[in-house]
């Protein structure tokens, strides 16, 4: 498209002319690149050319010697909200007397591909369009524009134009195609441009009645709603299942149809007044919410919420989110004119059954949605790219990343360093996968738990179009080296459809360190990783998961220099279903008899604590664990805090919960002991929770210094292995731990010790593909270097 001609004679008399052309790699494609470059090129009195390619934006410009010198100042300093410059090359080239600055056709370039940016929510400008009558997209459902909107989630391939989008079948309108080609516009060139004349249509449909379209759809969800309805809503990444959040009917049907129990619900609210009557919420968890992200973020429940208690039975915490798509808005708003009052607070949660994956294609929803929803808020602008939200908490100031995803993937970790093709397949739960490209990994949105045919599939396609996007082929596959995870059975059985790519295999805790070395930056420097989770393959056969693992500048390579001391887990995952199993094998690991006024003793049936003790006396039926949650299970059902659990980390999340009420005078009155060789003995401890209860000490007490002794005992074994002013990290799903990691943080640094913490990666196993990427493409160059594999 070709921007109004100026003369080149404009330059000031007497200038001389030069040209210098720019390839600017990074998140530059969908976020307004090119129409800023053209502004800032326009204003600067400059000639040349922008254009897009499969990886990067090339220009062009060509004028007096100052003015060019402003333009690349500006062009870094200046560039627009969504984008994330990587890297700015420059050349100097022969000027060509070119009479005007042009947009030009995108050019697809071979090598690396550019990257992707995330969906991110309706911006100002496009909000406000949305509420005015006088705007001809007033309560248009679609609505966007450079600055906002579906990107990752519309995009089939790149370059990032709109035949390579989920809207190359809504031709643009006359007057939607005059703002796209209007450089003043702010939707110059915005790919998912429509109005209510040539853009997608969202109707509303329940028990087989015909549809009913655009706002008397919306009219007719809110009554449903209202009514007690569950609604499936089709959103920018997928559809949701969405319900009154203060009808405890409707909840439990929506428990007993997702098979969800117990674990919390996420809610949709309307602004950020509504949510300040259910929430506490600090300046820098305001700042989160109210983000261009909008992840779900967990926030402390005011007491007298006007939410249903079923909504997150138990937790004082709630995951809050605010609408971040045009549909969102409209669906908490009034519509004009009709008789149903809006709601204000939905719960908003995935739709699926626990277990499976997000549903998002339209056919598919066909077959499962009407086992979920009794009816449905849709439309037909399609979704390629699934992309769950994602869930973040605030601790001093900086997000901790419980789920990355929506408005954060694909995002790229730069690695400083370029590195092999590398395919990391990740984990077991929470899965995401991970792609090394060049000096950048990209960690894909999340996929979820890999225990169904569903969810393998999901993290096919997943890993599918990271691959595609980048067009890129493996030279390394990356895997856990659990030998029964689904992840490494499909790495060994893909590897050769690949194109014969090499399978490395990464334990679990090593690649939980390296993710979060990778995103700080730290590949080079000596790092003691303290990995603290539920279950991990350790090298020796055992499980692990209460690690300190210390790195050495290489990070292909580390030095396991403690653990908690191991204990005889009876019965595997039946121990992690059932805490009070756990807490049975940590008494007898203590010494401590199995008494009947023991809460987890109390909890077990006759038959069970008859099978469990004999496991643990003979030995036999048990696994060998040194995991740190499966403690936290253990001590939450030793002060009767939980003995059954419905989903991952309930008892350890209600532990933290109960100790939060403690916070006692004084330190813990016991602690771990450590050894030589850095073993962390858990038995005083456990003599110490034991004696407690039995003297009458509040269970929230014991909890808080339970939390302290940990905190402790990580402090103590920091200090024995790294000198003064060392580096510790702390990953590993504990570490969403808030408790315990402002404990170890304030102990760490009061030794002087710099502690570095998940902001970009979760440090549960949601992060852990980053870390096996970055392992095995490391591994891979050292060899390519060595000489041992041809580069």
């Amino acid at each position: 498209m070709t921007a109004p001609a100026r003369s080149a004679t404009e330059s000031p008399p007497g200038s001389v002319r030069q040209r210098v052309g720019y390839t600017v790699e990074g998140v530059v494609q969908g976020v307004g690149f090119r129409p800023f470059v053209h502004r800032l090129a326009t204003e600067l009195k400059i000639t040349g050319l922008v254009g897009n390619d499969a990886r990067s934006v090339f220009i062009e410009v060509e004028g007096a010697a100052t003015a060019l010198a402003d333009f690349e100042r500006r062009l870094r300093a200046e560039a627009p909200p969504m984008a994330f410059v990587v890297g700015v090359a420059r050349r100097s080239l022969t000027p060509r007397g070119d009479e005007e600055f042009r947009i030009v056709t995108s050019e697809d370039a071979p090598g690396a591909r550019t990257l992707v940016a995330p969906d991110v929510a309706t911006c100002a400008a496009c909000l406000a369009e949305l509420f005015d009558p006088l705007d001809r997209r007033y309560r248009h459902p679609f609505i966007t524009c450079t600055d906002c909107g579906p990107r990752l989630t519309i995009i089939r391939d790149l370059p990032y134009d709109r035949p390579a989008t989920t809207m190359a079948g809504f031709e643009m309108c006359a007057a939607c195609a005059a703002e796209y080609g209007d450089p003043a516009d702010r939707r110059f060139h915005a790919q998912p441009v429509a109005c209510r004349d040539c853009g997608p249509r969202l109707w509303f449909e329940a028990d087989g009645a015909s549809a009913v379209y655009g706002d008397d759809g919306l009219t007719a969800a809110q009554r449903a709603l209202a009514e007690g309805a569950i609604v499936a809503v089709k959103g920018v990444g997928g559809y949701h299942l969405a319900c009154s959040a203060d009808d405890d009917t409707a909840i439990a049907r929506l428990r007993e149809r997702k098979s969800r129990e117990t674990k919390p619900f996420a809610l949709l609210v309307r602004d950020v007044d509504t949510a300040r009557l259910l929430v506490e919420i600090a300046p820098d968890e305001e700042a989160v919410l109210t983000g261009r992200a909008r992840p779900v973020v967990l926030l402390h429940r005011r007491a007298g919420a006007p939410v249903s208690d079923a909504a997150a039975p138990g937790n004082p915490l709630l995951g809050v989110m605010l609408p971040y798509s045009p549909i969102h808005h409209l669906l908490l708003a009034k519509v004009p004119g009709a008789d149903v009052s809006p709601p204000s607070v939905l719960v908003f949660t995935s739709a699926n059954v626990s277990d499976e994956p997000l549903c998002f294609d339209d056919l598919d929803a066909r077959t499962r949605l009407p086992l979920l929803a009794d009816a449905v808020l849709t439309h037909d602008r399609p979704i390629h790219v699934p992309c769950d939200d994602s869930v973040v908490r605030v601790v001093d100031g900086h997000e901790l990343p419980i789920r990355r995803s929506r408005g954060f993937a694909p995002l790229p970790v730069p690695l400083g360093r370029p590195l092999p093709a590398t395919l990391a397949v990740g984990g077991e739960l929470k899965n995401t996968c991970c792609l090394v490209d060049g000096a950048n990994a990209f960690c894909s949105a999340h996929v979820g738990d890999m225990g169904s045919v569903e969810t393998v599939r999901a993290f096919e396609r997943t890993a599918g179009q990271l691959m595609t996007l980048h067009r890129l082929e493996p030279e390394v596959v990356a895997a856990d080296a659990h030998p029964a995870y689904l992840t490494r059975d499909w790495a060994e059985r893909h590897t050769g459809e690949l194109g014969e790519p090499t399978l490395h295999l990464v334990q679990h805790h090593h690649a939980h360190v390296v993710s979060l070395m990778a995103e700080h930056g730290v590949l080079g420097r000596t790092v003691l990783g303290v990995a603290f989770d539920g279950t991990g393959y350790g090298d020796d056969g055992t499980v692990w998961g209460g690690e300190f693992l210390l790195i050495e500048s290489d990070p292909t390579k580390y030095a396991r220099v403690g653990h908690l001391r191991t204990v005889d887990l009876p019965g595997g995952d039946g121990a992690v279903r059932n805490p009070c199993r756990s807490a049975l094998a940590y008494l007898h690991g203590s010494g401590i008899d199995l008494a009947p006024d023991l809460p987890p003793v109390a909890a077990c049936t006759p038959a069970e604590l008859a099978a469990v003790t004999s496991q643990l006396l003979a030995r036999t039926g048990t696994v060998a664990c040194s995991s740190m949650g499966r403690l936290f299970d253990a001590v939450a059902s030793l002060l009767g805090v939980r003995h059954r659990i419905g989903h991952e980390a309930q008892a350890a999340i209600e532990l933290e919960i109960l100790a939060e009420g403690g916070r006692p005078d004084g330190p813990a009155p016991w602690a771990f002991e450590l050894d030589d060789d850095g073993v962390l003995d858990y038995a005083p401890v456990l003599r110490g929770v034991v004696g407690g209860l039995r003297a009458g000490t509040a269970t929230s007490t014991l909890a808080y210094w339970f939390h302290a002794a940990v905190a402790d005992a990580v402090a103590l074994s920091t200090i024995r292995v790294l000198p003064a002013a060392g580096t510790v990290g702390l990953t590993g799903g504990v570490f969403q731990n808030v408790l315990l990691l402002r404990q170890c943080q304030q102990r760490l640094c009061a030794h002087g010790v710099q502690v570095l913490v998940h902001r970009t990666v979760p440090p549960n196993d949601g992060g852990l593909a980053l870390g096996q990427a970055v392992v095995a493409a490391l591994t891979r160059s050292q060899d390519i270097s060595r000489g041992q594999i041809a580069g």
